[in-house]
């Protein structure tokens, strides 16, 4: 009997072992996206930061916390009247959303890294990227499959990518992004919004007969596909071609010819965009993230939805259904507590307006490096900002593109912080990696 109890001991005992050693080996495996104590401090940080933030900055709005330091509910007051209606179920839209903020703070860093205008290098670095990459992008949409010649289809696309990308992080100082809300009739902007370095502007806004209230300075203008397919009579409503146009969703036969046949004096390129997941979209967004992408602060105008909100209306026509106006407005006070845009709206009408409760600098740069770990991103934790690249290809540096000699200084300090590198994000890419073009040596 004590021999069997002797050898059950001995079993248990290397049964204990080998359990030990598995979970030493795991962790092991796990070194890179191991979070330490400073990791779960800078994310509790950013969380209370965020939550003080929204009840200081956000008009009624409310951030509760989640199951855990990412995770976060946006509440309206019990008295908000949603309007939008889920065209599926016809259910209201709530008055609570659920957001991420480690993934936020992970995506949006990477995107304030990277260029967001699609060109031939970026198609020439992918694996197949001629044959796969670019054949998806002309054929996008059940209707638009009408490409059965891939040799033509790719000189379609060719005729509006640029070698290198014309437009460089950290390019613009003061950048601001305007909406389409009806509310920008209640304060005159005009004056303010002309006053920034670069404007960026949705879809074929009419605003010449509004411009004490949305000013006239339009350096960008995002397209979406209705836009794209008329962009002719797009293009009509700008000064003399100065207007770059960026078409936001897939190449159209229809553009292509009037690329070819109408006379369009402005620069026309397509966005290349990074993946947000299904809590943030929309044309708004992309047009923020444009501007992220090339400039050191962004603010918004013509987007919020503000307490006493009845409907979402136009500036520029009679009132219409919105999409998801409650949504995109908590998503954009989130954007704001994490210290990446300015609202700026009736209610918040001081353009000297500080945003109170902003994580710092040092905070955001922390709680990114912990949420990459945690979301296993390519890269976590590494100070070299080419470690998030899943791809990384050779450059040729020549031609107009690139940084002049009369460059911004905080355009050569991140030109110098990436060796002069040029990344892009990869969309649906797993651990949402980059592809960087390098310079020949």
């Amino acid at each position: 009997m004590r021999l069997l109890q002797l050898a059950f001991l001995v079993a248990l005992a290397s049964g204990l072992s080998a359990i030990l050693i598995y979970i030493t080996g795991v962790s092991d495996l796990d070194g890179p996206f191991r979070l330490s104590s400073e990791d779960l401090e800078a994310l509790k940080s950013l969380q209370i930061h965020f939550q003080k933030c929204v009840s200081a900055n956000g008009l009624g709005l409310q951030a509760v916390h989640g199951r855990d330091n990412c995770e976060v509910s946006l509440k309206f007051p019990e008295d908000t009247i949603p309007k939008w209606k889920d065209p599926k179920t016809g259910e209201l839209e709530g008055l609570s959303f659920d957001f991420n903020l480690c993934e936020a703070v992970a995506t949006w860093e990477q995107v304030r890294n990277s260029t967001t205008i699609l060109t031939r290098e970026f198609i020439d670095a992918l694996p197949n990227g001629w044959e796969e990459y670019a054949w998806r992008r002309i054929n996008k949409g059940v209707l638009l499959n009408g490409c059965e010649n891939r040799t033509l289809c790719m000189e379609k696309l060719s005729l509006v990518l640029p070698d290198r990308p014309p437009y460089t992080p950290r390019q613009f100082g003061r950048c601001a992004v305007i909406g389409n809300s009806g509310d920008l009739l209640k304060t005159k902007f005009g004056k303010e919004i002309d006053s920034y370095d670069a404007v960026v502007r949705r879809m074929e806004h009419l605003y010449r007969n509004f411009t004490e209230y949305v000013g006239t300075k339009s350096t960008f203008r995002l397209l979406n596909r209705g836009s794209a397919k008329a962009l002719d009579k797009v293009a009509e409503l700008y000064d003399k071609g100065k207007e770059v146009l960026i078409v936001k969703t897939t190449i159209h036969d229809i553009m292509n010819k009037m690329i070819r046949e109408v006379p369009i004096l402005n620069p026309v390129y397509l966005m290349l965009g990074a993946s947000f997941g299904s809590a943030a979209k929309g044309t708004g967004l992309k047009a923020l993230e444009f501007a992220l992408s090339m400039c050191d602060t962004v603010d918004m105008y013509g987007f919020t939805v503000d307490p006493g909100y009845k409907e979402w209306t136009r500036y520029f026509s009679e009132s219409r259904q919105g999409h998801t106006p409650l949504q995109g407005r908590a998503y954009y006070q989130m954007m704001e507590c994490l210290g990446l845009i300015k609202i700026h709206s009736p209610m918040r009408a001081d353009p000297n307006r500080v945003v109170k409760w902003v994580p710092s600098h040092s905070l955001i740069s922390a709680a990114r490096i912990a949420s990459e770990k945690l979301l296993r991103r390519v890269g976590a934790g590494s100070s070299d900002p080419l470690a998030a690249c899943s791809i990384i290809g050779k450059q040729q540096l020549k031609g107009k593109f690139g940084l002049s000699s009369g460059s911004r200084k905080a355009a050569v300090e991140h030109h110098k912080y990436v060796r002069g590198a040029t990344m892009y994000p990869l969309e649906h890419s797993p651990g949402h990696g980059l592809l960087c073009t390098v310079p020949l040596t």
